[in-house]
């Protein structure tokens, strides 16, 4: 029997929003027998979600994605995620892995990747003095859904800020020390990220040596970081944060980076490539607050100064189009398998753009409704006007397990950054448990 799209949506809808939600209501007391520390953590968790996209049929990256294939009103896919993760202790040496596996099923097929997301050696020198080597997160910034500061790490996705990434092989010392007056700490992180052949080759160019570093202060009750990276792989760029938390219950943070002589590359709508050359400035402000609801307001603001002008995306577009037209009428596809290429090498970014607006409002236990977090976030592109809307409810029944439901609205005119995703919303399930 077939069951349309909207019928699915709807009945998953109805299973996340009327579980019932007062059976796991009450609360257990376990008594913990003492246990000697041991050397070793093992833990990790594993994720299954099931998504529908909707198919937005007149959009240039629809025509990109989908010219030789014959699709219904929409796609789905189904994944299972495993995140495993360790650490071994002795004396002043730490041991630690993360790796994560991915089994996606969509209508490409099979896809199954284990990738090491983390792993490597720390050692304690002191207690404010250690050295680290190894595939490893560094996490620089202070923004929620954006980082332009985060000079040694992989941009986030805004639309699953919290989502995990994979790191860098990187060698790094950090330094801790503690003053009295009004800098209160001061830290520094010098860091040396090698790109050579398959090591850290998503970085940028092979064979060079790179240097970063970050100093921070804790001054004036304000966390402040300041950061540079230098090499041959990327342009050099320099950045400063900071982070203030005006009283237990308001937030204001920020962040700035400048990039030199960054080199922009783009395609005209005749499918030319162009570099332009110039200092690029991006930069963001944001704010955290928390009501006496438990309702949690995150506003942000950014400029991305590397991200393209409305002209530049109007021509990508345009080529993309054109390149439909030519298969269309003459069945080559030499047009629009060139300008897949250029998405991946110049547009996969999210939000590439110059302009955006990021506002998410979470409520914890509504009408008293335990283990259950609804929120509704908006990323709004300033230039063309566009927007994605998400709602996201959350309930978490027990401590180590959340199911999710997520639902994802796409909305923009003719040519726009939303308007022309491929699909106009999208529904997920997710269910998540730890161990």
């Amino acid at each position: 029997m077939f069951i349309s799209k909207q019928t699915v949506i709807f009945l998953l809808y109805l299973f996340v929003s009327f579980l019932p939600l007062n059976v796991f209501g009450s609360e257990y007391d376990f008594e913990i027998p003492d246990t000697k520390d041991k050397p070793y953590n093992i833990g990790g968790n594993i994720e299954a979600d099931y998504t529908i996209y909707s198919l937005n049929k007149d959009s240039e990256l629809y025509y990109q994605k989908f010219y030789n294939r014959k699709e219904g009103s929409s796609v789905n896919s189904y994944d299972i995620t495993l995140q495993l993760e360790g650490d071994y202790k002795k004396n002043a040496a730490k041991l630690y892995i993360k790796t994560n596996t991915n089994m996606k099923r969509n209508y490409l097929g099979k896809d199954d990747e284990t990738t090491i997301y983390e792993g490597g050696i720390l050692f304690e020198v002191t207690p404010s003095f250690t050295i680290e080597a190894g595939k490893k997160v560094i996490k620089w910034g202070k923004g929620y859904a954006w980082n332009p500061t985060a000079f040694t790490s992989r941009p986030k996705d805004p639309d699953d800020p919290e989502a995990s990434l994979e790191g860098y092989s990187t060698l790094s010392i950090d330094y801790i020390k503690s003053l009295s007056g009004r800098i209160k700490t001061i830290a520094f992180t010098p860091v040396i990220i090698p790109v050579y052949n398959d090591l850290n080759s998503g970085f940028g160019e092979t064979d060079h040596l790179n240097f970063a570093g970050k100093l921070y202060f804790l001054a004036y009750d304000t966390d402040i970081d300041i950061m540079f990276l230098a090499g041959k792989s990327i342009d050099d760029r320099v950045g400063v944060d900071f982070s203030r938390n005006f009283t237990t219950n308001l937030e204001l943070h920020g962040e700035a980076a400048f990039i030199n002589n960054f080199e922009k590359k783009y395609i005209d709508s005749n499918g030319i490539l162009h570099t332009k050359q110039s200092d690029a400035i991006s930069y963001l402000l944001g704010v955290r607050y928390l009501n006496a609801y438990d309702t949690t307001f995150i506003a942000e603001i950014y400029r991305n100064g590397a991200g393209f002008s409305n002209e530049e995306i109007r021509a990508y577009y345009n080529y993309i189009q054109k390149g439909y037209n030519t298969y269309q009428t003459t069945g080559a596809e030499n047009s629009l398998k060139k300008s897949i290429g250029y998405t991946k090498a110049y547009y996969s970014d999210k939000n590439f753009m110059k302009q955006y607006l990021y506002l998410k409002i979470t409520q914890k236990e509504p009408f008293n409704i335990l283990y259950f977090t609804p929120s509704l976030s908006i990323i709004f592109n300033i230039n063309d006007k566009s927007y994605s809307l998400t709602t996201e409810l959350l309930y978490e029944p027990i401590s180590n397990l959340e199911l999710k439901f997520k639902f994802s609205l796409f909305n923009g005119e003719f040519h726009s950054e939303f308007g022309e995703k491929p699909y106009d919303y999208k529904a997920a399930c997710f269910a998540k448990y730890y161990f």
